[in-house]
Order: C-alpha cells, then structure tokens, then sequence
C-alpha cells in the first residue's frame, strides 16, 4: 500500500468508534419529523370523527 492511502485507512479506523456511533442530528430530525405528521394525522382524524352524525336504528327484536 502507498503510504496516503495507509494514512487514510488509519485516520478512517481511529474516527470511527463502533461503540459511538449514533444516530446524529438527521436521526433526530427524521424522528421529529414523524413525530410532528403523527400529531397532525391525529388532530385531523378526531375533526374526521366529530363529523360524523349517525343514529341508531332501534333494534326490531326488542319490541
């Protein structure tokens, strides 16, 4: 191996700790993301069922 590459592959391993390796901040934003349209999902499907208007058929076998 030439020695720029030696280099290369030793700062590689000493920058990557498999032991810290986390999700960062495009984890986080993705996380936040999802957590923000399951909000809105929500607050839209309650105003869906507040519309709803129906009544129940009295039932014919209790007469």
């Amino acid at each position: 191996m030439s020695t720029p590459m030696n280099l290369t592959h030793s700062v590689a391993t000493l920058a990557l700790d498999e032991s810290k390796v986390t999700p960062g901040l495009l984890g986080f934003v993705v996380f936040a993301a999802l957590g923000v349209a399951t909000w809105f999902l929500v607050k839209s499907m309650n105003s869906q069922f507040k519309r709803i208007d129906f009544t129940e058929e009295p039932d014919p076998t209790q007469e």
